[in-house]
């Protein structure tokens, strides 16, 4: 581990963030420009003669042509990790949560359930704190299944409101993309939280198929688009009686491929050791699991909500997602535009108040698996092929190169004297094979650049974004938009 700390990331005002808000959006409306020379020539076809002058630019640099021995035989981005990056971005912070924060890290597989993974370990939390454990996980399956099943009801329900709409539409044309993918947002966790409740993982197990569900979600796509055509056709009143059979069918081929999951009513007995190795036998259901053990008093999940950083649209407004959810009639996904101080800010708030916070961020960007390192100097791009990547965070989301791709768990942060943000602890889900034993650091730049969403309780949360929640209608984005992936 280095010893020479990241630079820290100071803070703006809020005129400056609004000032610097403007700027940002003027500048993506207007792709960067590299320099050109008067003379360059300009054609619409690739001529076939600027292939020998482009060969031999690389062939007079010698830094090019290492390059090209080099890249030529390996990860063309990996194998520019930057050394000095690495060594500064110590895993050391001096800002965390309370006690010892409970295990094992986790494993979604592959599977898209990531912003399962993260809701039930930052509700695990309170749970080992309460009952005394040791390394405990809940049931990621079993929110997974009643997921489906509820996505299943969603894209019918979609359908049935959407007869008129033409097949050929984008609206219709993305509902039948994907209507029971394996992602999902906050809200979406909470409304399957608080209808079903939450379980220990003993009670509900993994599987294959939620291990592994690439077969049962194209299953079941095939099988959702079959009934969205014959529910189209079929007369209001026929409609209705046939949708009843449909999802009867799909809690069938949840309950063979995942197994059949504890009702939420259903009366459960789990047995099991606390950190000192006394027995304990607890009765009761999912959902009195969820009410007596998972709810921090002032951190309750339904009292949590999503601050974003999108430099796109404006800060301190309310926005919502058109057709996006999965139990009908459920908790709407929302989220409060801010700058990016204001994220910062609730990071530093929870983990203060002793909560760890779900975030949504585009992982895959200057971050590198093995090491669990996620540093915007991670790769020394420039070096090896004689540029960088020259986009702002507005651009990203604008030209589709960025997305909201990932949700994990902010578990601790180092700040600088000045009490600002050097780099987070962050708990993911991909097993203690990656990272450091599952342990990933992210520096605030990084933070700053590929960080959309922070999830905050509402009573450690600035009363300024709390009224922006509550305090008018929501600006709709569509169902396609980077802020949903």
């Amino acid at each position: 581990m280095g010893s020479t700390a990241s630079k820290a990331v100071p803070s703006v005002s809020s005129a400056t963030a609004h000032l610097l808000q403007v700027q940002e959006k003027q500048s993506y409306l207007s792709a960067p420009s590299p320099y050109v020379s008067d003379d360059e020539p300009v054609w619409a076809s690739v001529p076939v003669d600027a292939l020998a002058s482009w060969s031999s630019k690389i062939d007079n640099d010698p830094s090019l042509q290492l390059s090209r021995l080099v890249l030529s035989n390996s990860d063309p981005v990996q194998t520019l990790i930057s050394r000095k990056a690495l060594i500064k971005d110590a895993k050391v912070f001096n800002l965390t949560l309370k006690g010892e924060y409970p295990g094992p890290r986790v494993n979604q597989a592959s599977s898209g359930r990531c912003w399962l993974f993260a809701t039930t370990n930052v509700l695990r939390y309170n749970v080992v704190e309460v009952l005394g454990l040791g390394d405990f996980q809940l049931s990621q399956s079993y929110l997974f299944f009643y997921d489906k099943l509820e996505k299943a009801n969603y894209y019918l329900e979609n359908v049935l409101q959407l007869v008129d709409e033409p097949l050929e539409g984008r609206l219709m044309t993305y509902l039948n993309g994907a209507p029971v993918n394996d992602g999902g947002q906050w809200d979406m966790a909470v409304n399957i939280i608080e209808k079903y409740g939450v379980i220990p993982q003993t009670l509900y197990p993994e599987s294959w198929s939620s291990s592994a569900s690439s077969r049962l979600d194209s299953l079941l796509t095939s099988k959702l688009r079959e009934y969205g055509l014959i529910l189209r056709a079929a007369s209001p009143g026929e409609a209705r009686k046939l949708k009843s059979r449909m999802m009867s069918e799909v809690f069938t081929a949840l309950s063979i491929t995942l197994g059949s999951p504890p009702k939420p009513t259903e009366k459960l007995t789990w047995e099991y050791y606390d950190k000192a190795g006394k027995f304990h036998s607890w009765t009761g259901t999912p959902v009195e699991f969820y009410g007596a053990f998972a709810k921090r008093k002032g951190m309750q999940p339904k009292s949590s909500f999503s601050l974003i950083n999108d430099p796109r649209n404006s800060y301190e407004t309310l926005y919502t997602v058109q057709r996006l959810g999965n139990v009908w009639g459920g908790r709407p996904v929302q989220y409060v535009n801010a700058p990016i101080e204001a994220l910062e800010d609730a990071v530093i708030a929870g983990i203060k108040a002793n909560t760890p916070l779900f975030f949504g961020c585009d992982v895959g960007k200057c971050s590198n698996t093995k090491e669990g390192v996620m540093d915007c100097e991670l790769y020394n791009l420039k070096l090896a092929y004689g540029f960088n990547l020259g986009m702002n965070k507005a651009q990203r989301l604008e030209s589709g190169e960025s997305s909201m791709t990932h949700a994990m768990v902010i578990t601790a942060v180092h700040v600088d004297d000045n009490g600002r943000p050097v780099r987070y602890k962050v708990e993911n889900s991909w097993s203690e094979s990656a990272g450091e034993k599952g342990w990933f650091m992210m520096t605030a730049q990084w933070f700053r650049e590929y960080v959309y969403q922070v999830v905050i309780p509402r009573s450690v949360a600035d009363k300024k974004w709390t009224a922006v929640l509550e305090g008018g209608k929501a600006v709709v984005l569509k169902p396609w938009d980077p802020m949903v992936s």
